[in-house]
């Protein structure tokens, strides 16, 4: 298997500043080049951009899976299980308010994966997730 491309993403956000707080400050992300419009972020080694765009910011749909209603609109990264539980803790201890609270989904069946859901600061769903065996990522 070929080694991963980074993808990139383009997204809203209602405040460069609240968007440089969450995820550079709290999520860690280096910033690369900014205007006084959008900002990149290295996002886990993925570029995503943060563009000003307050009218189009926010989370409205959802989509039932396991029990929970899921932000249809959403990004994030799979990280290793350490990784995961290491950043479910920081996430606690900033006082996240979870859409959905880390657990894990699946238990017992093809894919089962570590998960949790958070809005950024600027109304924008994200999704961790870790999985125990990663070539599980696709399993049917």
């Amino acid at each position: 298997m070929a080694a991963l491309s980074p993808f990139h993403l383009a997204f809203p956000v209602t405040s460069l500043a609240r968007a440089r707080a969450f995820y550079g400050e709290l999520l860690g992300c280096l910033e690369g080049r900014s205007s006084d419009e959008w900002v990149d972020f290295d996002f886990f080694g993925h570029q995503i951009v943060a563009h000003l765009a307050p009218g189009e910011t926010g989370d409205r749909g959802t989509s039932a899976v396991d029990g929970h209603n899921v932000p249809v609109r959403h990004f994030g990264v799979i990280l290793t299980m350490p990784e995961w539980d290491a950043l479910a803790d920081k996430l606690r201890a900033a006082e996240t308010r979870f859409v959905i609270e880390p657990y894990v989904r699946f238990k017992g069946l093809a894919g089962e994966q570590a998960t949790m859901f958070f809005m950024d600061s600027c109304g924008n769903a994200l999704e961790f997730k870790a999985f125990a065996d990663r070539a599980q990522l696709f399993a049917k």
